[in-house]
This record gives C-alpha cells, structure tokens and sequence, in this order.
C-alpha cells in the first residue's frame, strides 16, 4: 500500500525507516527502497515563457504587426487570453509571476535598481513568500531558469552574496542568464548559477539564440535521465527590452512596412483585432494622448528614422518567436508536448516609452536624460539593431503597440501598461474542442502560480523551509481552459507603480495617471492634485470615462483602492525615479556605504553600481600597482560601463592611457607619451569633479609614478547609471568595451601584471582638487 505524501509543510517528511536491525545483513528483511521523490501521478511538466516590453497591440495572435507564428501556432492549438495582465513594470511583475503574491506583499514596488527602505518597496522577497520553483521543487520538480532575471537585490549580486533571492536560491536548481534590467543581446554580461562567466566567443552570437539552445539542452538532458520526472522551465528572454539588437536579415524583412506611421498602425491593429475576436466587436481606439505627437506633424527625415526603430523592434519579436519555436519543436521531437503546460506570456508590460518621443541609438542616453537628436541618430541608421547601437523606438510607437489602450509600461492606471496577451497551450489538460478559443475572464500575472500548482494537484503549502507561509493573493483560472463561459474568480486588483494607479473590481476600473515613463527628472503633481478617471463594465479598452456620470461608483472605488493599498504595502506612494538610482537618497543599503575607497584585485569582475563606490557627480580616483615585464603590455587594469557609456584606465601598446566614454557622444582620452619601463609602476587617475549639479564636468589627470602625464578636461559625465549590467572589472573589460583600443580580446591584460587597484571617492580621493566638489544627488 502507497502511503499517501502528505505536501502541507514542505520539505516533505521523510518516511520512518526501521530503528533496529539484525546484526547480520543475512539475518535481516530487506527493506522497502527508498522511492526518489516525485510529484502526483500526471503532474504536467510546464514551461514558462515571458518577453519583455511587448505591448497586447504588438503579436500577430492579438492583431498587431509583429509576426510571430509560433504564437499563432501555439494559440491555434490552445487558448488566448484577451484580459490578462502585468504589474506595469519589469521586477514587480516577475516578482509576482514566481511567488503568486502582489508586488508590494514580496518587497517588489519597484525594479530593484530602484529599491528603498520601505517594505513594499525594498526588493527582499520575505521567507513567508515562498517561491513558485521552490515549491515545486520540494514537490519533486526540476527545476531550471534562463535569461533574465531581474529580482535579485541589487546590493546582493557580488560574490559575497547572499544567493538566497538569486535564482538557484529561490528553486531554480540550475540558473543560466543576466542579473539586471537588461544586457547587450551580441555581449551580455551573463551568469552561470551564481558565477560569472565569459561572454561566449561564437561568430554571430546572439543571446535569445544561447537561451534558446540552452534551454532545449537542459530539458533533454533531464528527460534522458529521469524521464518520470517533471520540470518546471522558465524562459525569460532579454527582449524586447531595450537594446533592439536582432540579426538584420529580420530587420530587412521588415524595410518599409511601418512608413504609415503609428496612428494609422492603431487603426490597423483595432481591426484585425476584431477580426480575430481578441476584442469586442464594439471596442472603441483611445486617442493618442496631447503628450505624444502626431505621425501627420513629423518631417520625412523623423519619419525615416522612427519607421526604422520600429522595424528593428517587430524583427526582434520574431526572431525571439522563432527561438521559441525551436524550444516548442525540441519539445515535441522528445514527445511531451502534449502534457507540457505551455504558458507563453507576450510581455512583462505594455510597450515600453522610456526612451522619450525621438526614441534613441543609445539608451543610456535617455537614461541619463541626455538625449540624441534626430540628426545624430539618422547619421547612425544603419548601426540600428546591430552591435554598435543599444537603440530603442519612440513613445508613440509604444503606445501604438498597446492599441488600443491608453498608455503604456509604467503607467500602471491604464489597461496599455498592463494588459498583455497570453496564449496557454496543454493539449492533455485542454479540450479539442476548446482548443483555438479565447478566455476573457480577468487575469492577472499573481495567478500563474496557483494555477500551476493547480493543475499539477499540489496544494499550496502551509509552511516551507519551517516558515509560516502566506497565502498567496492570485487565483487559479484553471477554471476556465475548458469553460469559456464560467465566471471569473479574480474580482478585485489593484495596481501601483511610480504612483500611477489603479483599482479594478466586478468589472469596474478606477485610475489616475501620476506621471509620464519618459520624464525622469522635474516636479511631479501631489498624489491628492492627480485626477481619477472612472471605466464602466463592458468599456473593454476604457474609452469613456463615466467619473463625472458616477461619482459614487468612483468614491467607491477609491476607497477599495486604499483599503487594497494598506493591506499589500502600496503606501507610502513614492514617484522619485533619477533619485532613486542613488542609495544613499533612497535608503537601500550599498555594500561600499561609509567606505570612500576599495582596493580591488586582478580576477575580480562583475561589479555592480551597488557594490562599489560610486564614482558618478563626485570626484575620485583609480590607483593601481602594476609589474611590465619587457614585451609592452597591453589590456584594461580597471573598467567601468562599456560601449555605451563608461571609463577605463588601461595600457595601450605599452603606454598608460584613460578614456571616459560619455555616453558613446563624445570620448575624453588621455595617454602618456612614454611606454612603461619593465618593473613596478604606480598608475593613477584622478577627476575633480567641478560641482554645481548632477551630470556636471570635471578635470581628468593621469599621473604615473606620481608624475603627471596628460589630463583634459571633460565637459560632461555620466549623473545615473553606468548601465544595469555594464559592470566593473578588474584586469579586462568583458562585454561590449568601454573602448576598442586594449589591443587584447576583452581587453584582458597582457604582458605583466596587476597587484591591486584602489577606488576612491571624494575630496580625499585627488592630489589637485578643482573646485567645489558635491558628493549628494538631489533631484526628484
């Protein structure tokens, strides 16, 4: 008789074995062998599939412009879900993909990038919020995670750790991708398991392509060796966040099918969506909002370079299609498609509108709110998509692809930042009958992990690892694969982000807009100036706002959204977005806090802004203890950023050198005359910052063995970010390089070697300050 496993409390208790045995093997019973355990009888394996920043208007199965026929295919076969959705933003909804729970209960308001001292905001998935894997791990799942993985406290991404909220800390057993918002697709800076690693040395490598290969690899392996085992894989690619980097084939495929712009694209998307069913038939477009310009009002050479943004964008969501398709097929060649639960989830959020109403080359420049021209861009047009471009299109090219909802990602208040489509494709658990259908019952991403745990009959857990656990705040809607007509179960969500929010309940939808994605700097409205707009049932894309029809309905709602606040940690609101790069201004903890210098040795790599003195609107120096031997030496002794943004002092044929690359726009370059002499050299660089503000500029100065050798002045620097995942290293430059002129491959250091390397900030951190130095960043 099978005894039954009792799946409450997790680990799961070990059976009794017997307490006293025979002294002689030949006298006792053999015993039961101990059975590996495994989850219940047809548990399904599952694979998750996210992309990032696709709007619900952009996929081919939800009416919009980007081919994908592996969605096609898969929703042909499956089901759509027409009103599903996201948190608005990256982390968050990640974070409650994996836990079930809302953003704010797991610490996630906010990207981690952004993380404060406040509960609902702080990035720290409490213990009593166990993960999706963990739990089906504990249950007797493998368990595997690739690409990007954007949960992870940013001050915890050094080797120091701790790796419990890394992946193979929260149940993935094997982890393969980027820590951080996003990565350079030809050179990621990637991760194995805990471990940096190389970017790997393959001609015409792309990182969707890896993921996919990946992927495919580990499931086979897994299913040669335990082929009763399920797995539980979760694909998360990089794209279609910023950088738009896709092979250009796919981009050519595209040349010319966005010159109509993107208010005629809405137009378009509205009716092939109707014709799909994937909305009502009386759905109705919301206007492009007064923000955002008008195709008509554009000049030839803006429309040249924005359809060209756009056409790099819907090449990148098919060739990320068609990595999935090679999954998918890898898949049905091992012959378990058919009892795979395939949720393939078109988008994290809506389409992103962060790069501002040009679109750019380099992101960074947006980020760092200086943004390129028209003219500038159009004279790098043809880098768009490749490895010299980090590029992302327009905010009216977003808001297209969330057609036809108002808004896009991170405005949380509006269907356009967080509905997104998603296909589930399970034959075994989906009738034929049902298959090709579409669900339009409310969805939102904190249901996916009941309704995993759902259809796999394991019973969310009680206790896990010895902690009490909450329950999580999502629904199963495993209730609906095979009743289109059933009644929705999840009734009341609210949504935040940025302070832009939401409520929605029976139907109805309340919502305020706070502030816009692209405007990272000025003054924003207090919470109690901002205007609430009020969205009936039946109003699919909320067109008609009935707030001065209803006031009462509206007064209700408000105060559910209060109520649903305080219960999850919304409060407090905080709608600060440069200041919140800076630790010190937003209370995280920064592992370098109270330390104005570093010293820092050969082999080190991957060194987050969180994890080292930051050298950004201060002044600082690099001091390193170098030997030559006779040949000249060559390679990064330290670097910081890369090719879109960042600095490195380095031996160039033998002479010492520094470059502050502002943002690929301009390269502030210094280099000593004299090739170093064999033996030990003292190397130092020193800025003085000017002060005045964040961003200002500065004088540079190389000295070697105490003497100077160059200096120049740099009119502009870097105020915010370096770059999520263009990291520090020691002895090379891995990725995309700061600069092309080490002479080595990565720009590893050749040719002697390096001692140790101080990083230091501050007034004591420079021989020959110039001017007033401000070490604080006050900006909202």
């Amino acid at each position: 008789m099978v005894k039954p496993v009792h799946r409450a409390t997790l680990p799961i208790t070990e059976p009794r074995r017997p307490a006293a045995t025979p002294l002689d093997v030949r006298d006792a019973r053999q015993p039961e062998p101990i059975q590996p355990l495994r989850p219940p009888e047809q548990a399904p394996n599952v694979l998750v599939i996210l992309l990032d920043d696709m709007g619900f208007g952009a996929s081919s199965p939800f009416g919009g412009p980007c081919r994908m026929p592996v969605a096609d295919r898969l929703a042909g076969n499956g089901l759509r879900f027409s009103r599903f959705h996201t948190t608005a933003i990256c982390s968050p909804t990640r974070a409650s993909l994996l836990t079930g729970r809302n953003h704010h209960t797991v610490g996630m308001g906010g990207i981690t990038e952004m993380a404060t001292a406040f509960p609902g905001y702080n990035s720290q998935r409490p213990d009593s919020c166990a993960t999706l894997p963990e739990i089906l791990r504990l249950n007797g799942y493998s368990t595997a995670a690739f690409g990007k993985w954007h949960q992870t406290p940013q001050w915890e991404t050094s080797r120091s750790g701790p790796f419990d909220r890394w992946p193979t800390g929260e149940g993935f057993e094997r982890f393969y991708g980027f820590m951080g918002a996003e990565t350079d697709h030809w050179s990621p800076s990637l991760h194995e398991g805990t471990t940096p690693i190389d970017t790997p040395d393959k001609p015409g490598y792309h990182l969707s392509e890896d993921l996919a290969d990946r992927c495919i690899a580990d499931i086979r392996e897994q299913q040669a060796i335990t082929p009763d085992k399920p797995f539980f894989a979760y694909l998360s690619f990089g794209a279609l966040h910023t950088p738009l980097h896709v092979p250009r084939p796919y981009i050519d495929a595209y040349r010319g099918q966005f010159d109509h712009g993107w208010d005629e694209q809405r137009t378009r998307t509205l009716a092939k969506q109707k014709e799909l069913g994937v909305v009502p038939a009386d759905t109705e477009l919301t206007p492009r909002p007064d923000s955002m310009p008008a195709w008509a009002d554009k000049s030839d050479d803006e429309r040249r370079l924005y359809a060209r943004l756009m056409e790099a964008y819907a090449a990148m969501a098919t060739h990320t299609d068609e990595q999935v398709g090679r999954v998918v097929d890898a898949l049905e060649n091992l012959e378990i498609l058919d009892n795979t639960v395939v949720l393939y989830i078109l988008g994290d959020n809506g389409a992103a509108a962060e790069a501002g109403l040009n679109g750019c080359v380099n992101h960074r420049t947006s980020l760092n709110q200086a943004p390129e021209t028209v003219a500038e861009m159009l004279e790098r047009l043809e880098d768009i998509g490749g490895p010299d471009s980090f590029a992302s299109y327009p905010v009216p090219w977003a808001h297209a692809m969330n057609a036809p909802f108002q808004w896009t990602k991170q405005i949380a208040s509006h269907w356009g930042g967080t509905r997104n489509g998603m296909i589930v494709h399970w034959p075994a658990g989906i009738d034929s009958a049902s298959r090709g259908g579409i669900r339009e019952q409310f969805t939102h991403v904190n249901d996916i992990a009941p309704t995993l745990l759902d259809v796999s009959d394991i019973p969310e857990p009680s206790m896990v690892n010895g902690v009490t656990q909450k329950p999580m705040e999502g629904a199963s809607f495993a209730y609906a694969l095979n009743d289109a007509d059933a009644s929705e179960r999840h009734t009341t969500q609210y949504f935040e982000v940025f302070g832009n929010r939401g409520i929605y309940h029976d139907g109805w939808s309340a919502c305020t807009k706070h502030g816009l994605p692209w405007m990272l700097l000025g003054e924003t409205p207090r919470f109690t100036d901002d205007v609430w707009e009020l969205y009936a049932p039946g109003d699919y894309a909320q067109a008609n706002d009935v707030a001065a029809e209803r006031p009462d309905k509206l007064r209700e709602l408000q105060d559910l959204f209060l109520i649903e606040g305080a219960k999850y940690n919304v409060f407090p609101l905080d709608d600060r977005k440069a200041a919140r790069t800076n630790a010190a201004a937003s209370g995280r903890p920064h592992l370098a806090a109270g330390r104005d210098r570093v010293t820092l040795y050969p082999g080190m790599r991957h060194l987050g802004e969180g994890v080292v003195p930051d050298t950004k609107n201060r002044s600082w120096s690099a001091t390193a203890r170098i030997i030559v031997g006779e040949e000249p030496a060559r390679g990064a002794i330290i670097a910081q950023g890369g090719r879109f943004g960042g600095w490195s002092l380095y031996l160039h044929e033998g002479r010492p050198a520094f470059t502050y690359n502002f943002l690929a726009r301009a390269s502030y370059d210094i280099e000593s005359q004299d090739v170093l002499t064999p033996g030990e050299h003292e190397l130092r660089y020193e800025f003085g910052y000017e002060g005045g503000g964040v961003g200002r500029g500065g004088t540079g100065r190389l000295l070697v063995d105490g003497k100077e050798v160059g200096g120049t002045r740099i009119e502009r620097t870097i105020p915010f970010l370096y770059g999520y995942t263009s990291w520090m290293d020691i002895g090379r430059d891995e990725g995309a390089p700061v600069t092309d002129r080490y002479g080595t491959d990565r720009g590893a250091f050749t040719g002697g070697t390096i001692d140790h390397v101080v990083l230091a900030t501050g007034d004591d951190a420079i021989t020959d300050p110039r001017g007033e130095v401000e070490a604080t960043l006050s900006v909202q």
